[in-house]
């Protein structure tokens, strides 16, 4: 399953943690995807797109 928004095709985000001695390890910060309906579709969509649609009704 994909974890990019379908509507502004957001994926995840590479990052660093950063431990007390500076050591950096990778990790991803994923973008916040909840299923919701658009024209009747199921699709997987961002929070921020959600809150969006729900401003343009």
């Amino acid at each position: 399953m994909s974890r990019v928004c379908e509507i502004c095709n957001r994926g995840p985000l590479k990052r660093a943690s950063r431990s007390h001695s500076n050591i950096a390890t990778n990790r991803h910060q994923y973008v916040n995807l909840q299923w919701t309906q658009k024209d009747g579709q199921r699709i997987k969509a961002c929070a921020k797109c959600i809150k969006t649609m729900s401003k343009n009704k």
